[in-house]
């Protein structure tokens, strides 16, 4: 029997994957044969040789300046992968935007005064990005009446920031709340991918979230102790733990998953 998992030459957009995650995605896609396209505003050949190497293959792996906010930068990544290699199989909805933790004490203060051009930004990101990407290139593999589609949420898309865990930031006169934006834009993917997993269905295009706890990458040793104590298993992920579920989402072993959430976060929402 043909392994249910095999991704072997399926074409996979991956936006955001100049990323840590999309890196380790588009690496974890190559390595098992499937051919992937990265639409990144951020792949100019300095930065994509430092993130994948000399060594990967243009036969498996493109690099397309793209947009997600905008219609019209989608459109022409999608063009340009199409005449290059043909329709995509798979979406991987990953372009996302927080405010880091070193932004301005305005942006990262109390909610009553967050920003409303911030708002704007995650928002515009996170939430229209992936419904514009959805619209292009899901619409395009609707034609072709067959594709999957993974959007990358949050647990903070799914319960409230445990703002307890920077309570150690607020003690040392820094006040810092984790802003509301990306929570918001995180759930919001929620209901689209249920919305689309049943507007599709019958073009045979299926579409589900991943909901990603934390990942490891080198925070501070108070912010991880405070979220680390949080997490059943102990601590954050490393960034290699997410690709399985990406490839089972891109294969044929998921073929009768659809509008579903799949939760890989250490137990932090089993509390």
């Amino acid at each position: 029997m043909q392994d249910p998992f095999r991704v072997q030459d399926k074409i996979v957009v991956i936006t955001g994957g100049v990323g840590q995650l999309g890196r380790q995605f588009s690496l974890a896609l190559t390595s098992r044969g499937a051919r992937v396209a990265v639409f990144d505003l951020q792949v100019g050949e300095e930065l994509t040789r430092k993130r994948f190497g000399d060594g990967f293959s243009r036969d498996q792996l493109l690099f397309f300046p793209v947009d997600v906010t905008e219609r019209a930068s989608i459109e022409d990544g999608l063009r340009k992968l199409t005449e290059a290699w043909g329709v995509p199989h798979a979406l991987v909805n990953n372009a996302g935007l927080d405010s880091p933790p070193n932004a301005s004490g305005k942006e990262n203060g109390p909610f009553e005064t967050y920003p409303e051009d911030s708002w704007d930004k995650v928002m515009e990101v996170n939430a229209k990005g992936v419904f514009l990407c959805c619209q292009v290139i899901g619409g395009c593999m609707a034609e072709a009446q067959r594709g999957s589609i993974v959007n990358i949420s949050s647990i903070y898309g799914v319960v409230s920031p445990d703002q307890r865990i920077y309570e150690y930031r607020r003690t040392a006169s820094d006040t810092f709340y984790k802003p509301v934006a990306y929570s918001v834009s995180k759930s919001a993917l929620l209901n689209l991918t249920r919305y689309l997993a049943t507007y599709w269905a019958g073009r045979n295009v299926r579409v589900n979230t991943i909901t990603l706890g934390g990942v490891f990458n080198n925070q501070d040793s108070q912010f991880l102790e405070g979220y680390c104590r949080r997490v059943p298993l102990g601590r954050m992920a490393r960034e290699d733990e997410y690709n399985a579920a990406i490839i089972f989402l891109v294969s044929e072993a998921s073929s009768y998953m659809t509008g579903s959430n799949m939760t890989i976060d250490g137990g932090w929402t089993a509390w």
